[in-house]
């Protein structure tokens, strides 16, 4: 059994079309990134409990915080950064989402990666370190331009860092934008990944597409982590069809819906439950 979360603001940016919309498909949970247009890191407090409240007189729930930690430039300060970082834990326990959704730092273009891996290092420790002590999990997610933008790389963080609280979102489509063959990455990354973002990709197009339709072997991948590793978390829809630019993604309500349909047949053609 795998449950189906989605980054609502694909969709919308106003929250209750956002629960409308997901609602309309039988989707219940949200990767909270933002609302109003504004990210989640940057909400006001009373925004936040209105969200909260909105959220519960619906029945619906969070699949991670979708924050922006990470993404900023290995060479920017660390410090003010761990601020966020700290803001995001707190609102995984405000909302009861022990999770949240990271990066691991862009590099200046053209740079060898292995001139930042040792800051990328110490960057993910400290996150890791105080993520644990809260009791909160990090999915580390691979993109285009970060140190951990292939497999290898994503691999060397998790086995440096070596924390329970780190894990990886695996994302199909980013992995093909750098040209990193699926299967390899799968078979490095399948018994550290705890979270799935379903993202697809056409590399002859070079664009988005919904589940099935480009080159990640979603439906294939997912069925496989159910049947042999007994994976029971989240399928995250993050379908980019519309717009896809370096932090933000946009499908609209109608083309969600051809997202959300395509997962839901390429699950049931594979034999996978999914709530």
């Amino acid at each position: 059994m795998v449950r189906i979360s989605a980054f609502a603001d694909e969709i919308s940016k106003d929250p209750v079309e956002q629960l409308d919309v997901l609602e309309s498909h039988g989707i219940r949970h949200i990767e909270f990134r933002s609302i109003h247009g504004i990210n989640v890191l940057d909400l006001s407090d009373a925004q936040h409990e209105e969200f909260r409240a909105l959220l519960r007189s619906r029945g619906f729930g969070l699949s991670a915080i979708g924050s922006p930690i990470g993404k900023i430039k290995i060479t920017d300060p660390f410090d003010g950064h761990l601020q966020r970082f700290d803001l995001a834990m707190d609102l995984a326990e405000f909302y009861d989402a022990p999770r949240i959704r990271i990066f691991s730092f862009y590099m200046p273009p053209g740079d060898n990666p292995a001139i930042h891996r040792d800051e990328t290092m110490t960057r993910m420790t400290e996150l890791a370190r105080r993520a644990a002590a809260r009791g909160i999990t990090l999915l580390l997610e691979n993109e285009k331009g970060i140190f951990g933008d292939t497999a290898a790389r994503v691999l060397d963080i998790l086995e440096t860092v070596n924390s329970p609280s780190l894990s990886h979102a695996f994302d199909p489509a980013n992995y093909l934008e750098v040209g990193q063959p699926i299967d390899e990455a799968w078979d490095m990354l399948r018994s550290r990944m705890t979270h799935f973002h379903v993202k697809d990709y056409d590399t002859k197009t070079h664009k988005n597409v919904p589940a099935g339709e480009g080159e990640g072997q979603i439906p294939r991948l997912i069925a496989d982590a159910v049947a042999n590793d007994g994976y029971n978390g989240f399928c995250v829809l993050e379908p980019h069809l519309v717009i896809a630019e370096l932090s933000f993604g946009f499908t609209g309500p109608e083309r969600f819906g051809d997202a959300a349909r395509a997962l839901k047949g390429a699950l049931e053609a594979k034999g996978v439950a999914y709530a």
